[in-house]
């Protein structure tokens, strides 16, 4: 099994085929900017040959002997992801989750277990739950919240892999104004159209139909800013589901300074055009790219633990 691959002028979808972010279909081959843009831009932007004509090799998801082999794999991405995360101080007590679907049992998830620090993750640690909540798996309870959100947008979205919730700093203080991101950078821009807000906001998420109601509220995007709670984040692989994480709590912190800065000194935000930001979208907000956005941090943490997360 190889996590390399050669590319030429694209990026091989690795992937289901997926739907464009909600009005980018309607992008086309536009004129925009005096530039006449491909209709279907590649994800990872990159030349593929040498100047001498020779193929580079670029990282993509990785094909699989057997579903054995690809479960081994999403659960070593998924212990690391928690570390990465942990790295970046989105952990708080027993609160936050993330999950991957078993490509064996697909209607199963692994998760952390409730107590474990997410800086101490292993494969060894991770927790398989049925569709009911039953730990299959593992010897300790999951996140009682982790399973009435996570099981429901696993039912709605068959096209998701993994689900991700932490109760990070700046996604948390962005969510207490219960409304979308505004277009103001490249980045913001992998979100546009592709999340959504649920303002209902009821305490510790303890019942599957409000599960269902957070999953309607993310409906078909790959984010959803929870009121007064967070950020979820989702993705066809669990390293796409996490880049995703760590690019929309960046997203909602340029966000906070950007209109502190506003406020204060008065200057207008320049917002990206609507047709700007569905094309920019294209190019930076597809699943392959998600997967290849985490790459660098996966190789991180193997440098710094020596690959301890993978026991």
């Amino acid at each position: 099994m190889s996590a390399t691959e050669t590319i030429t002028e694209t990026t091989p979808q690795s992937f289901p085929a997926a739907s464009a972010p909600n009005g980018a279909s309607a992008v086309g081959k536009t004129l925009m900017n005096e530039q006449e843009k491909a209709q279907d831009p590649p994800q990872v932007q990159v030349t593929g040959t040498t100047k001498s004509g020779k193929k580079l090799n670029i990282r993509s998801y990785p094909q699989f002997d057997n579903l054995e082999d690809e479960r081994l794999y999403r659960k070593q991405h998924l212990a690391a992801a928690f570390r990465v995360f942990a790295d970046r101080g989105f952990d708080e007590g027993v609160a936050g989750h993330i999950s991957v679907r078993d490509p064996i049992l697909t209607d199963h998830f692994w998760l952390n277990p409730l107590s474990k620090h997410f800086s101490l993750i292993k494969v060894s640690d991770l927790i398989l739950c049925d569709e009911d909540g039953n730990v299959v798996e593992g010897t300790e309870p999951v996140n009682g919240a982790a399973f009435a959100i996570h099981s429901q947008i696993h039912k709605a979205r068959p096209d998701v892999t993994a689900a991700c919730h932490a109760h990070s700093v700046h996604g948390k203080a962005f969510s207490a104004f219960g409304r979308e991101l505004e277009m103001i950078t490249q980045d913001a821009c992998r979100f546009h159209r592709s999340h959504g807000v649920y303002a209902d906001f009821r305490g510790v998420v303890l019942d599957s139909e409000e599960g269902r109601r957070i999953a309607r509220a993310l409906g078909g995007g790959k984010a959803v800013i929870l009121q007064n709670h967070g950020l979820l984040t989702v993705g066809r692989s669990v390293d796409e589901a996490a880049f995703w994480f760590l690019s929309l709590e960046r997203t909602c912190q340029a966000q906070l300074l950007a209109d502190a800065a506003a406020a204060g000194s008065g200057y207008r935000k320049i917002l990206i055009d609507d047709d700007e930001a569905a094309y920019t979208a294209l190019q930076v907000g597809g699943p392959d790219k998600g997967w290849l956005a985490f790459q660098p941090y996966y190789d991180e943490q193997l440098a710094k633990t020596n690959g301890d997360f993978l026991n």
